[in-house]
């Protein structure tokens, strides 16, 4: 008998290029990248860092909460089955976990904790170096 696959857990999940970070890199406005682009989570994360940091909390929640939903779909896609790493050293997961992070500040800042806790979970499920990386590990 032949055993196939990752012993230790699942293999990561590695998300496909998105486009959005071109355009953002070339400084097209997140505004402008959302719109053309609306299943992009970079875009959306890249709004609520910006939302955040300007204390529109509740702007930059929905902003976070859009990116993070985005990027579920796109995991699911990419053949994740709910758990497993997410690794930020593979550029395109970031969005996703730039969202991840971003909800988690916002949920914090709404005094949401369960939320805020479960994000923070998931995120250093998804790979501790995203958290540390974020300013969250």
């Amino acid at each position: 008998m032949t055993l196939h696959g990752n012993l230790l857990g699942p293999e990561p999940t590695l998300l496909p290029v998105d486009p959005a970070a071109a355009e953002l890199d070339r400084g097209v406005t997140p505004e402008e990248v959302a719109a053309a682009h609306p299943t992009s989570s970079l875009a959306w994360a890249v709004l609520a860092e910006r939302a955040l940091e300007n204390a529109l909390t509740i702007t930059g929640y929905a902003y976070a909460r859009t990116g993070y939903h985005r990027g579920l779909d796109q995991l699911r896609r990419s053949g994740w089955k709910g758990f497993g790493p997410v690794p930020w050293s593979h550029e395109p997961n970031r969005g996703f976990l730039r969202a991840l992070a971003s909800l988690q500040r916002a949920a914090a800042l709404i005094g949401e904790t369960d939320e805020a806790e479960r994000c923070l979970v998931f995120l250093v499920d998804s790979d501790p170096a995203a958290a540390a990386a974020l300013g969250l590990g």
